[in-house]
């Protein structure tokens, strides 16, 4: 494998799969970018044997090949790099020799036949969303997923398409959140899937303002497709708790509060909150909400803001940062 390649554009590419090359395995190979050069295009891809991803940049290829270099290595090596084109040239013993100006680094890989195989989707159910929804969505439900191994099914985000409508659940056992968005699907596509928590943060770190993603959806595994860049997950399995049964069908009391407001005056009281007292206090009186936190080895803290339709009851919010 012979090519030039941008530095950036290829600084672009590696970024986008390195965050999922793991820190700790057993399996070497697993510490290295897929690499596979064919006419104009060099395809990267990473995995941690749950979570791919694949994306491909320009390249001006002279000899098509493939190889797999060490993920991270190779990412500060081409960010040091002064040169703006970058030669690469990858042997038959999967040996790879960057030059790039009067600097050259040889770097010793391992054959693309030991990487883990790239999934195909044919078939199974398919969404189209804009990907600013969908990325709305997680990011105001992801946070709070479970972290606990002994409740897999909690340890990533469902997302249920049914009744034209797209729900996404997150909840540890003990928060929730939900979120649900119209969307145009047939009712053969119906379906309720999980996807763990970290193809999530994949996809939170990628997914734009414009454009949008193609969602695809087999009995264990889902890809996510969009500018130039695929995610593939295996699904958790397991049985999602039924989240309707938590959500009360009828709400006599409402309070309608300034958003901002609410956040802002929840992360000033937090600051006093402690190890040993890690609690919010919201008290709710006529017209008038007032947040406070005690914690007896640091002090206490206390503001109040407006609050409209309340009723006279107190809550505890766990958990405020």
């Amino acid at each position: 494998m012979k090519l030039v390649v941008n530095k950036d554009v290829m600084l672009e590419g590696l970024q986008k799969v390195q965050s999922i090359v793991g820190s700790r395995t057993t399996l070497p190979i697993l510490y290295n970018v897929f690499m596979k050069a064919d006419k104009e295009s060099l395809v990267l891809a990473a995995t941690d044997l749950e979570v791919s991803v694949r994306t491909s940049v320009e390249a001006k290829v002279t000899r098509a090949g493939g190889t797999t270099l060490p993920a991270r290595r190779l990412f500060s090596i081409f960010r040091e790099l002064p040169a703006a084109e970058i030669e690469m040239d990858v042997d038959d013993k999967d040996t790879a020799t960057i030059r790039a100006g009067s600097s050259v680094f040889k770097i010793i890989g391992i054959s693309e036949d030991e990487f883990p195989p790239l999934s195909s989707f044919q078939g199974g159910r398919q969404y189209v969303l804009e990907q600013e929804t969908f990325r709305r969505m997680l990011a105001c439900t992801h946070f709070a997923a479970s972290s606990d191994e002994s409740r897999y099914i909690l340890n990533g985000v469902l997302l249920s398409f049914r009744g034209g409508k797209l729900t996404v659940v997150a909840t540890d056992g003990r928060r929730m959140a939900h979120f649900e968005q119209d969307v145009e699907m047939g009712k053969d596509t119906e379906g309720d899937w999980v996807v763990p928590s970290k193809a999530v943060n994949e996809l939170l770190k990628n997914l734009g303002d414009k454009g949008t993603v193609k969602i695809h959806v087999t009995e264990n595994q889902a890809a996510f497709e969009f500018d130039n860049l695929l995610v593939i997950t295996k699904l958790l399995e397991g049985t999602y708790p039924n989240f309707k049964q938590v959500i009360p069908a009828h709400c006599e009391e409402r309070v309608s509060l300034e958003r901002e407001g609410l956040l802002n005056a929840i992360r000033r009281v937090a600051l006093l909150v402690s190890d040993k007292s890690n609690s919010v206090t919201l008290s709710f009186s006529k017209n008038k909400l007032l947040i406070s936190a005690v914690s007896p080895e640091v002090g206490e803290a206390t503001e109040s803001m407006p609050a409209r339709d309340s009723g006279n009851h107190s809550a505890v919010s766990r958990d405020p940062a």
